[in-house]
Parts: structure tokens; C-alpha cells; sequence
């Protein structure tokens, strides 16, 4: 069976919060406040506070604190969902904008740094292996697919 490394994503998170670190000193947000702009920002299909804890896995405690700040310093906006009072849609604003394009530099050279060293083609093939991997969980995820495992 394959060892994984367990620090990975740890180390993976750590190595993207180092990046972002400079930019969210300079505009005063915490890390998890930008994390939601540019999740709101990357996804614009997926613009509630639910979408954001279910998807990016942010506890609703801290998405709703960093939500009301964002929305205080004027970085996204909440609009009513009609039929239903409970939800709101989170939008970015025009101030963002050039957070956001800022953002999308970091997360480009990032991602750049991250696979430099990593041939075309193992990529590629990386690429297939993490798509099959993605729909492998959709279907373990479903309650019909759930299976006992016998001890």
C-alpha cells in the first residue's frame, strides 16, 4: 500500500499562507479573510456562507466573522436570496477587484514554484490520477455506495 506523507498538506498550507502573508499584512485581513475573498473570487457559482464552509472547509464561526469584516472594509457585498430569507449571496465588490487580481498573481507564481521542477508529462499524468482519485470520493461519499468493512 502507498505511504503518504502526513505533513503534506500541512506543509502545503503553510508554504500558501508564507505567500499570501506580505499581501494580507500590507491590506490589514487576516489569512482566513482573504482565503474567502479569493474563494468567492475563484467561484463565483458558489457565493453563500454554507458554499464556503461545505467547499473550502472554513468553520462557520470564523467564515461568519471574516464575512462581516470583509463586508465592513467594503470587499464583498450581501444580497437577499428571493424565496428564501435565510440565504445570502456574497458578491465581491469593485474595491476588490485589484485585491483580487493581486491574489491571482500570487496564487499563479505559487502554483508555478510548486511544480517547477515536475516534467509535462508526469503532470499530465498526475492530472488524470487526481481526477480519478476526485470522482473515486463523489462516489464514496454517496450513502448508497457507503460499504461495511468486515473486521
Amino acid at each position: 500500500m502507498m505511504q503518504m506523507n502526513l505533513q503534506f498538506p500541512y506543509k502545503l498550507l503553510q508554504a500558501y499562507t508564507a505567500y499570501c502573508r506580505p499581501l494580507c499584512q500590507e491590506i490589514k485581513l487576516p489569512q482566513t479573510a482573504f482565503d474567502i475573498l479569493m474563494f468567492l473570487a475563484n467561484n463565483p457559482a458558489h457565493n453563500t456562507a454554507r458554499d464556503i464552509v461545505e467547499i473550502r472547509g472554513i468553520k462557520a464561526n470564523l467564515v461568519s466573522v471574516n464575512v462581516d469584516k470583509l463586508v465592513h472594509e467594503g470587499y464583498i457585498e450581501r444580497a437577499a436570496v428571493p424565496g428564501d430569507r435565510r440565504k445570502t449571496y456574497l458578491t465581491c465588490t469593485k474595491k476588490a477587484s485589484p485585491l483580487i487580481e493581486r491574489g491571482h498573481k500570487i496564487q499563479a507564481v505559487f502554483f508555478q514554484e510548486l511544480l517547477q521542477t515536475i516534467d509535462p508529462d508526469e503532470l499530465n499524468t498526475f492530472h488524470r490520477v487526481f481526477c480519478a482519485i476526485d470522482k473515486n470520493l463523489d462516489k464514496m461519499m454517496k450513502p448508497a455506495s457507503a460499504k461495511t468493512i468486515e473486521k
